[in-house]
């Protein structure tokens, strides 16, 4: 009978035992995945906050390449052009300059040297030694090349043409000055003096002028030399 109920009474307590396990092992296991849930929640949250940030900074990096870039961009394409100007106006002085070293050759009609020299062979004279370009030989057909442009347009280098009579062009001169004012000055071997310098206002001139031809223009000229 003693052995009855002493076996009884470990029964019951290893069958308390093991209910206290289970009950301790049903309690803990949601709250440790609740923990570890709330745990993996808070680390997303930091990651996507560092993601946003680094894509922010990528994309400002960015924007200041570009920035950088098209500054740099325009900034060559304004030394560029700076360049060509200074290089277009540095030739339209060396065409001046070799203009005036003819001042005071003696005019021949159908000369073509230092010693005597016509209109039209002072002027393709002028602008073979400085650019190359080959003219034609007389005034007239030297009248059509280039590009027409109007008297308040004219620029240092350009050609003014004039007639004599009946509109027939039949003299040529190259622009030496145009002041602020607009008074314009042109060197041209004339039959009286020879090469000379002479304003367009002059009263014999001034009513002979017909139009201007523009034969070197800065885009002609960059082209010319590039190629």
């Amino acid at each position: 009978m003693k052995k009855r109920v002493l076996f009884y009474l470990v029964a019951v307590t290893a069958t308390m035992s093991m209910q206290s396990c289970v009950t301790n092992y049903v309690v803990s296991s949601p709250a440790t995945q609740i923990n570890q849930y709330k745990s993996d929640a808070k680390l997303a949250s930091i990651d996507n906050k560092k993601l946003e940030k680094a894509k922010s900074q990528l994309l400002n990096s960015f924007n200041d390449e570009k920035v950088v870039a098209s500054k740099t961009l325009e900034a060559n394409l304004r030394n560029d052009e700076i360049a060509k100007t200074v290089k277009f106006t540095k030739k339209i002085d060396d065409l001046l300059a070799e203009a005036q070293s003819y001042l005071g050759t003696p005019y021949r009609y159908g000369g073509m040297t230092r010693r005597g020299i016509d209109c039209s062979a002072f002027v393709l004279s002028v602008f073979g030694a400085v650019t190359g370009m080959n003219l034609p030989r007389v005034a007239a057909s030297q009248a059509q090349e280039g590009e027409k442009i109007n008297k308040d347009e004219l620029q240092k280098g350009d050609l003014v043409f004039f007639s004599h009579g009946k509109g027939k062009i039949s003299h040529v001169g190259i622009v030496e000055e145009v002041s602020a004012e607009g008074g314009v000055k042109f060197i041209h071997a004339a039959t009286s003096k020879g090469v000379m310098i002479s304003s367009l206002t002059d009263s014999y001139w001034g009513p002979k002028f017909q139009f201007a031809k523009r034969i070197i223009s800065m885009d002609s000229f960059n082209n010319f030399a590039n190629n």
